[in-house]
């Protein structure tokens, strides 16, 4: 299956909640994941944000595709 998001993360389902319209998925993250951002030149000069830095990582998206083989 092809798709266009490319930030993928492996994960094992750790509890399904169904409610009376939808349901709830929990994950547990099985390996370490690779993630990319776009910003702007404004942004990364003021986080200055150099190669080696810690971070935290906000994902903000509106769909969390879950994708079973």
């Amino acid at each position: 299956m092809k798709y266009g998001a490319r930030n993928k993360i492996k994960a094992r389902v750790k509890s399904v909640k169904h409610g009376s319209v939808m349901s709830l998925v929990k994950f547990d993250v099985m390996e370490a994941a690779e993630m990319a951002s776009v910003l702007t030149i404004e942004s990364a000069e003021d986080l200055d944000l150099k190669e080696g830095d810690e971070v935290s990582l906000v994902v903000k998206a509106i769909h969390v595709l879950v994708v079973s083989d």
